[in-house]
């Protein structure tokens, strides 16, 4: 449906419209991810650090600057949500031995666990966008690396 009948509204330009239909579509998508991740008892930017826990390349503990460096969305409070993932056992949370004030975080084997279990989440994920071809998904992909140029 096109973002006109979606909202029942009208646009200044087609730079207006791009803008809204982006926002429209963010949120709708982003709507239907949280559904997802509410089966599993865990909010959008906990989702987040455990991927980044797992996708750890160096094979160690990562720092809180490590983890935020990667984050979706830098505005989150790494901190309390790391302090959540520690409460439910998903992460582990050590002092550097090197620097007291740093905090070294693995995610856990039941943190692992967790994460093998959202298989289908990902994959329901991913179906978010099945009604674009495989070019159209890298065009996107594209575009909206283009825009953030």
């Amino acid at each position: 449906m096109k973002i006109e009948e979606e909202i029942k509204g009208r646009f200044r330009n087609d730079y207006h419209k791009g803008m809204i239909n982006l926002a429209y579509t963010v949120k709708q998508l982003s709507y239907e991810f949280l559904q997802f991740l509410k089966k599993h008892e865990l909010t959008e930017p906990q989702y987040n650090i455990l991927r980044v826990l797992r996708g750890n390349r160096q094979g160690r503990p990562a720092s809180i600057g490590y983890i935020k460096d990667r984050m979706l969305d830098k505005s989150s409070d790494v901190s309390r949500i790391i302090d959540r993932l520690y409460e439910k056992g998903y992460i582990d949370r050590n002092e550097n031995p090197d620097d007291r004030r740093q905090k070294d975080i693995a995610i856990t084997k039941k943190g692992l666990e967790l994460l093998d279990k959202m298989v289908d989440c990902e994959k329901k994920v991913d179906m978010l966008l099945e009604n674009l071809t495989p070019d159209e998904v890298k065009e996107l992909n594209r575009l909206l690396d283009k825009i953030r140029e």
